[in-house]
């Protein structure tokens, strides 16, 4: 199976978890405390981010480095998911 197959296939995992807790077990089976961990911290970035704060405002605020920041940022401005998530 290819990468693309099974990231499709990681995807349609993600689209049959119904409830907090399915999800919450399946990342703690999936990934590392650290990786979810770090994911949690770029979505508050992210969030900082939309509501307005500046790059030096969210570093003080996570433990994000400048580089991981400066990606966020790009996804929040000119992706989809970021903006789509966090602004329901």
């Amino acid at each position: 199976m290819e990468i693309s197959e099974k990231i499709e296939n990681l995807y349609q995992v993600l689209l049959k978890l119904e409830t907090m807790e399915e999800c919450k077990v399946l990342l703690e089976d999936l990934c590392t405390r650290k990786e979810v961990a770090n994911m949690a911290e770029r979505l508050y970035a992210a969030q900082l981010l939309l509501e307005g704060k500046t790059y030096n405002q969210v570093i003080s605020e996570t433990s994000i480095s400048s580089a991981t920041l400066s990606r966020i940022s790009q996804c929040v401005q000119y992706g989809k998911g970021y903006s789509a998530l966090l602004k329901k």
